[in-house]
């Protein structure tokens, strides 16, 4: 048995990671700065992960870290916290001779290849917030390269799943739909996009971190085909048994949105991945695991019953 520790716990790829850990190992350190179990026998450790000593306590005694946080989505927090969080944890495992695997975004991708986003895809962010993935993607990869840690990159594309409370395809789609409302989709109904499913993001990760062939590697999660907005739509509409009712959000109004609503205004740059096909290519991971991503018909349907049953 071998400790896996968790930074980051809380959200909703650490839960089903956390899930997913038991397969592997009994000794499963949950970090966060309120962590709850989500295991009986997982070990809860109390840290902020901008405390370099926290970190260091953290981190004794792991052979695996997974770093799993999500910070509010503030440019100025991404530029003041990511990097020294990122610093911390790298030297920590350093320290402690533990492996790290980092749970990543697509942020940092050339904007000329996100139709078709493989492992090997140019990194060359086109926005502020994908410079700080890059940023913190080149501390990782000067490491593996420098022989001073081993490492994992896990990417997944933009996600959803049940419970999850940070998706945008359930908050301006599933969420409106709850609510009666018609459902919200930006720049264009036509083009393609696909979701990480996270109970598929947690247990591969798992995977990937229990591998010894799978480190000092960059993977993408496997992610199911992409649809249209509009097939997004029909396909939540479809299992909630209501009519597809549907609004777009142009690039314009985001930007007068964003004058009264903050989350608005950081969505402004990111909307590249909306007015042009987003497609997540995982076929690596599925090819060389044997695995299939959970089809989003099944996706959705968990996402409805989960509900219910809360």
């Amino acid at each position: 048995m071998s400790m896996q520790t968790i930074l980051g716990a809380g959200g909703a790829i650490g839960i089903e990671l956390a899930k997913a850990l038991k397969q592997y190992t009994e000794e499963i350190r949950l970090v966060s700065r309120t962590p709850t179990r989500v295991n009986e026998s997982d070990e809860l450790v109390s840290a902020d992960l901008l405390d370099k000593e926290q970190v260091n306590d953290a981190v004794k005694g792991s052979e695996v870290v997974y770093l799993v946080a999500g910070l509010p989505y503030k440019l100025k927090v991404w530029r003041n916290q990511w990097p020294v969080i990122m610093q911390n944890v790298i030297n920590a495992c350093k320290e402690h001779n533990a492996k790290l695997v980092f749970f990543d975004n697509i942020y940092m991708i050339d904007i000329n290849h996100i139709g078709n986003i493989t492992e090997d895809s140019p990194i060359n962010p086109p926005s502020k917030k994908g410079e700080i993935r890059a940023q913190l993607d080149q501390m990782i990869l000067g490491e593996i390269k420098a022989g001073t840690l081993s490492a994992i990159i896990a990417r997944a594309a933009d996600f959803y799943g049940p419970k999850v409370n940070t998706s945008v395809l359930q908050e301006t789609v599933y969420k409106n739909f709850r609510k009666g409302k018609a459902a919200n989709w930006f720049c264009s109904f036509d083009k393609l996009h696909n979701f990480t499913y996270t109970p598929d993001a947690g247990l591969t990760t798992a995977m990937l971190a229990n591998d010894p062939n799978a480190w000092n590697q960059i993977w993408n999660l496997p992610t199911s085909s992409p649809m249209t907005g509009k097939e997004w739509i029909e396909a939540f509409a479809t299992q909630m048994n209501v009519k597809p009712k549907k609004q777009r959000a142009s690039k314009w109004m985001i930007k007068m949105m964003g004058l009264f609503i903050p989350i608005m205004k950081e969505l402004v740059e990111m909307l590249y991945q909306y007015d042009r096909d987003y497609v997540f290519n995982s076929s690596k991971f599925e090819k060389v695991y044997n695995f299939k991503p959970t089809p989003p018909e099944t996706a959705i349907k968990e996402i409805i019953e989960a509900d219910k049953a809360s």
